[in-house]
């Protein structure tokens, strides 16, 4: 039978749970505003009774800007600010989220619905969950450009469920026009420009005649009077419009649907939480949850659970401030720098006014002491009566840039870049807590310095708001008296401190405290100078492959319509359906609640049944090279115009180091590592990416780290002994599979053993391999595999060790020790087991070669630091680096960045590194 997955719009339920509930309840215990908190356990509780799920998660925000801030600095700009009692409960309710035992995720750069939208693409893309049927916990309309035949959207409050045919019989539009749709009518809340004059039902009138956006602007001629003139009007930001309205469904993040099932929950913190809240109501529905699903959560015959004596509330130490001492002389200024050369670790919050490249500093918040902080005014209403930026810089510059002083924080990559816009590079990182809550619990992804405030310390801490005002943002701070922004910036350093200790055993426990020190915490500086830095993008390129692409995509929909004998809207699912299985007789495949599906997987499979002889067989073919030239356009082109900082000329993404399962960075706003790089017209979009005039762009690259990982970790022989004897590792090991000479190894055979060495890695299945290697029935392909596993036995021990590692402790480790945990490992379902084990042979192999990357950067910084090198790091790209020098220095410092990237890890094999340099990213590469 198939299972539900529920995925909750935790956002958009606890903005409902506010708004319903007014009266102002608070806890007579703490004090503390609870009537959202409340309306969420209501929600939660219903869910889970009524509604036997198999599997629920909740989908957050997380505070501050999004990609969509980057593309249009005035999205959500007629939004009213959050009200402070709201933003008071936030904390509460992820806490309440992870005491019933559902994950809660969130990723900052990306809102709820991007979540949710990832979450369905992946589910919806795995062949091991196409039983798994999704229900989505909201009535947001965005969210139904993801409705389908696996994908509804319900309503828990009013019991109503939203399908892709309830959507047509209320709006008259399908889910794959959804997008259109919201483009042309916008949105007012979140101000985003819709096309004046056009309403929803106007709107739903031209998809319908059109089929689509682009049908629309196709035929605007045949667009009566004002209708035509609105669009033609609209016609520059349609596009920008469009990408708004667009739900990202490739958010780089970690989720387990395993991790997602309902199972125990945990009652006694529950029971105690609720009484903490005084929600005495609830703790009767919480007490007759108990055990696993079916013979779990929702057992018909519950074992009882004895009820909780009184129990002592929970001490939460209030927001009351630190001592805070205002650093405003000289002298005072050289006492506290004299204190922080002691080498103790000291605590940095930096305030700020303005944004983007436009920060200034306000002022310094530091503490290193367990009840003493300082504060160094720089900017405030009264600047006569404290030091200016030149005078605080010449005593703690130095002290801020010194590798050998120890520093710590929270998010402390905001704090370096703010430091750098002012010339201070800091230096001397070794902690930062919103990294290790991270690692610690990566399935816990509510890092904010008030949730782990509220968490690890039980203290609340005072929001902004309490001092600039609801909304008025970080702006503010300079003018108010600097006693006062010393009260939140002291306290935001020591608190920051507090957790840095706490934290700090918790990671030593895990085995990752070293990953911390001498890879996680000093990437930190790096990656805030990389984004200052950016990568100079010429627009007139990206607009001439606009173009080009264009007219190709164009000549490819009039190709496709020729040898289909008739026009029909390319883009529509449903028409290319009845075109291509209907009128032109291609053998159906997959099929849909709709009809014949026309997903990539049925075009390649078409695609590879063409006959040379046979025109309509073509049409696969076509169709995926549309395909592809119209997400290159839409995805790529104009996101990354739209990315071009118009002061700079460059686009500065922004680096994400934890949120990967693996460790890998991700890049956001926009996405500059999902550049493509295995077409040639995908490629092309780097010669948009150049050095600035008498410069060159440098691009350094490991050679097979994977396999030469692999090689390191399984201690194989044979395959240590084709690396030590740099030979072409793939004809190597087709020489050992096929047995035959390294000479006679042909250029198919050579081609089967580059698939099942990368193939390995991500411990691919004789199906697996069969669909990548063409020609090749499962039975041949598990021949291969096992033929594989015989000649390199050292690999196959070494899988297994992984596979064995993950079900034993429910974790494996990379080279530096970062655990991934994998709870499919141990599942009773045979899928999810054997996913389980492909992700714990994963995880160790690519999460090593993503702590390797990661120390060569921090090496290569260094030596640029050490000896002041005319280099700059500009992009990470899996295990590539780009980096900005003089033309006159490329040779000097490719040999540089090759040798610090080949001396980041011993390994018992060698670590190849190549460079190439050209004025742009196509031809460094």
């Amino acid at each position: 039978m198939p299972e539900t997955l529920y995925l909750i719009d935790g956002h958009a339920q606890i903005f409902r749970a506010y708004f319903a509930i007014r009266g102002g309840m608070r806890s007579a215990v703490t004090g503390e505003p609870t009537h959202a908190v409340y309306g969420f356990t209501g929600m939660l509780l219903k869910l889970l009774t009524q509604f036997t799920p198999h599997y629920v998660a909740v989908a957050m925000d997380v505070h501050g800007p999004t990609f969509r801030d980057d593309m249009f600095p005035k999205y959500k700009g007629t939004r009213e600010s959050t009200p402070d009692d709201l933003t008071a409960q936030v904390p509460r309710i992820w806490e309440l989220v992870k005491d019933f035992g559902l994950p809660s995720i969130g990723l900052q750069g990306l809102e709820a619905d991007d979540v949710i939208a990832t979450i369905v693409e992946r589910i919806l893309t795995n062949p091991s969950y196409d039983d798994v049927h999704i229900r989505i916990v909201s009535r947001d309309k965005d969210l139904e450009q993801l409705l389908c035949d696996r994908v509804s959207m319900f309503d828990i409050h009013t019991d109503t469920t939203i399908d892709q045919e309830m959507l047509l019989a209320n709006k008259g539009i399908r889910p794959d026009q959804v997008i259109d749709y919201l483009t042309l009518i916008g949105d007012s809340v979140d101000n985003i420009p819709g096309v004046n004059g056009i309403g929803p039902k106007t709107a739903s009138q031209l998809i319908q005649q059109f089929g689509s956006l682009d049908g629309i602007l196709a035929n605007l001629d045949q667009i009566p009077g004002k209708k035509r003139e609105y669009i033609a009007g609209a016609v520059d930001h349609i596009p920008m419009s469009k990408a708004l309205v667009t739900l990202k469904r490739d958010g780089d993040f970690p989720f387990v649907l395993e991790d997602a099932r309902v199972g125990t929950l945990d009652s006694d913190r529950l029971i105690a939480l609720m009484q903490q809240l005084g929600f005495n109501k609830y703790q009767e529905e919480i007490l007759k949850l108990t055990g696993d699903v079916r013979g779990g959560l929702f057992a018909e015959e519950p074992q009882p659970i004895s009820k909780p004596t009184a129990a002592k509330p929970v001490e939460i130490e209030c927001a009351d401030t630190y001592p805070v001492e205002c650093i405003t002389t000289v002298s005072a200024l050289m006492t506290l720098g004299n204190a922080l050369k002691s080498g103790e670790i000291f605590a940095v919050k930096t305030m700020t006014t303005g944004e983007g490249r436009s920060l200034r500093l306000v002022g310094l918040g530091i503490a290193n002491q367990q009840k003493q902080a300082y504060y160094v005014p720089i900017l405030s209403a009264a600047p006569h009566n404290h030091l200016s930026l030149g005078e605080v810089l010449e005593v703690l510059g130095p002290i801020l840039e010194d590798e050998t002083l120890p520093k710590c924080g929270h998010h402390l990559k905001a704090d370096a870049r703010v430091l750098l816009l002012e010339g201070v590079r800091l230096r001397g990182i070794t902690f930062d807590s919103y990294l290790a809550s991270s690692l610690a619990d990566p399935a816990q992804p509510a890092t904010s310095l008030q949730h782990l405030a509220l968490s690890r310390l039980n203290r609340t801490v005072t929001p902004p708001d309490a001092f600039v005002g609801p909304g008025a943002g970080a702006a503010s701070w300079e003018a108010l008296s600097h006693e006062r922004t010393a009260t939140y910036a002291g306290e935001q350093a020591k608190v920051a401190w507090r957790l840095c200790k706490s934290l700090a055993d918790d990671l030593e426990t895990l085995g990752m405290g070293d990953l911390m020190r001498s890879c996680e915490a000093p990437l930190v500086s790096v990656l805030a100078e990389m984004e200052i830095n950016g990568i100079r993008c010429v627009g007139s390129e990206l607009d001439r492959q606009g173009i080009e692409l264009t007219e190709r995509a164009a000549s490819l929909r009039q190709e496709v319509q020729d040898v289909a004998g008739c026009v029909f809207h390319v883009d529509s699912p449903g028409q290319l359906s009845m075109v291509l299985f209907g009128r032109l007789g291609l053998q159906s495949g997959k099929k849909t609640k709709t009809g014949h599906s026309t997903d990539i997987n049925e075009l390649e499979r078409l695609a590879a049944l063409e006959d040379p002889n046979d025109p309509k067989t073509s049409v696969p073919r076509l169709l995926i090279e549309y395909r592809q030239l119209t997400k290159l356009i839409g995805t790529y082109i104009g996101n990354l115009q739209a990315s071009i900082n118009a002061d700079t000329g460059r686009i500065h993404t922004t680096f994400h180091q934890i949120y990967t399962a693996t460790g890998r960075l991700a890049s956001q706003g926009p996405n500059l590592q999902n550049i493509p790089v295995r077409s040639e017209v995908g490629r092309q979009i780097r010669k948009a990416f150049v050095a600035p005039e008498g410069h060159t762009l440098i691009c350094a690259d490991y050679s097979q780290i994977e396999l030469r990982i692999l090689a390191h970790l399984s201690d194989d022989v044979q395959l240590l002994s084709a690396f030590e004897h740099n030979l072409d590792i793939h004809t190597a090991v087709a020489a050992q599979v096929f047995d035959v000479p390294l000479e006679a190894v042909t250029r198919e055979q050579r081609s089967q053993a580059k698939t099942i060495n990368f193939g390995i890695i991500y411990g691919v299945t004789a199906f697996g391999l069969a669909r990548r290697i063409g020609g090749l029935d499962v039975s041949a392909a598990s021949a291969l595999i096992s033929e594989y596993k015989a000649k390199f036995s050292g690999i196959d021990r070494f899988l297994q060790q992984c596979v064995q590692e993950a079900t034993e402790t429910g974790y494996v480790r990379t080279l530096l020790g970062r655990r991934r945990n994998i709870p499919e490992a141990t599942s009773t379902n045979g899928k999810t087991r054997s996913l389980g084990e492909r992700l714990a042979i994963n995880s160790v192999v690519q999460g090593s070669a993503a702590d390797l990357i990661k120390l060569a950067m921090v090496n290569v910084q260094r030596r640029i630091d050490r000896e002041d090198l005319p280099l700059r790091l500009l992009l990470q790209i899996h295990d590539e680096l780009v980096l900005e020098t003089p033309e006159e220095d490329a040779p000097a410092m490719a040999a540089i960045v090759c040798d610090e990237m080949s001396r980041a890890m011993s390994l018992k094999v060698p670590l190849e590194c190549s460079a190439g340099y050209g004025y742009d990213w196509f031809s460094a590469k």
